[in-house]
């Protein structure tokens, strides 16, 4: 399958290739349900997708590494260290990957350093004021990254029109994973949810720390699931404004993130001393209608 998308893509360096296919792996082992989306795009542009991944999974290893002994400031200059690799054309496989495909795409680097920047923040910040505070993380952590895509997505208005359909949808993916892994970010000593929010329910870090879903829990988790779909709402016209051979990945990728919310509520709202999830079964009933959809929306595109 590789091999065969990084022919439709023109990818013909081994060594660059070999980049792309370390990227594909990340994707494949980490991405679940992103991997299965990318699968409905062309062949020809699943290699771009894959090295988008690749990079944000990587810079997380570097921030959330369990196993490493470096202090934050240790972690906070390899990364920096990593990244600069983008500005002077030089790096690891990932990073090659990723400048190969920021050239065929013309990909703002800008927004790679916006995405660094939040990543640095998750080594020294471990709460949030109030949604503006968090939302100004979540720019570089969620919205770069819908931005990033964008170029690969092809949309069919002027870029400018799109992107805030797709910063919506970037911020409602992640406030989908901030929901869902409570607990988890808890217990790395973080919580994304706004303090603001949990004041206003009566809850805070010690509450939490008990893993007790209470009444004043659940109804935070409530509003805060309540926020995730308004986002999705908001983001999903523009759906309609990509090529429309992106659409059905996008589409894809979508209604499982969406999914989360659902078994969270399925699930009581217990989160924290679990991490919920789409069953694949779930996930894959929406990824095969989807590929017979993106099969032909390529065909169609292919007469034009």
């Amino acid at each position: 399958m590789s091999r065969r998308e990084l022919d439709a893509a023109g990818i013909t360096d081994p060594a660059l290739r070999a980049s792309y296919e370390h990227c594909r792996r990340l994707n494949a082992r980490h991405g679940r349900t992103y991997y299965l989306a990318t699968l409905l795009l062309p062949p020809a542009k699943r290699p771009y997708v894959h090295a988008l991944y690749g990079f944000a999974r990587y810079a997380d290893e570097l921030v959330d590494d369990p196993d490493s002994t470096l202090t934050a400031a240790q972690k906070a200059a390899r990364l920096a260290e990593w990244g600069s690799g983008l500005r002077n054309g030089t790096g690891d496989l990932v990073v090659r990957a990723v400048l190969d495909a920021v050239g065929r795409w013309d990909i703002p680097l800008n927004r790679f350093e916006d995405f660094l920047a939040s990543m640095r923040m998750d080594l020294t910040v471990a709460e949030y004021r109030d949604w503006d505070d968090l939302m100004r993380y979540m720019w570089g952590s969620a919205a770069a990254i819908g931005l990033l895509m964008l170029p690969i997505l092809e949309p069919v208005v002027d870029t400018a029109v799109a992107e805030p359909y797709a910063v919506d949808l970037g911020v409602a993916f992640q406030l989908s994973n901030f929901i869902r892994d409570v607990g988890e970010d808890l217990h790395r000593g973080r919580v994304y949810l706004p303090m603001a929010d949990l004041a206003h329910f009566g809850v805070d870090r010690q509450r939490l720390a008990r893993g007790v879903v209470d009444a004043p829990v659940r109804r935070l988790l409530a509003y805060e699931i309540a926020r995730a779909r308004e986002l999705y709402r908001s983001a999903e016209p523009g759906i309609a404004l990509l090529h429309p051979t992106s659409r059905d990945c996008v589409r894809t990728a979508l209604r499982p993130y969406r999914g989360i919310l659902d078994e969270v509520e399925r699930a009581d709202y217990r989160v924290l001393d679990r991490r919920v999830s789409v069953p694949l079964a779930r996930r894959l009933a929406v990824v095969g209608p989807g590929l017979a959809r993106a099969a032909a929306a390529r065909r169609r595109a292919d007469r034009l």
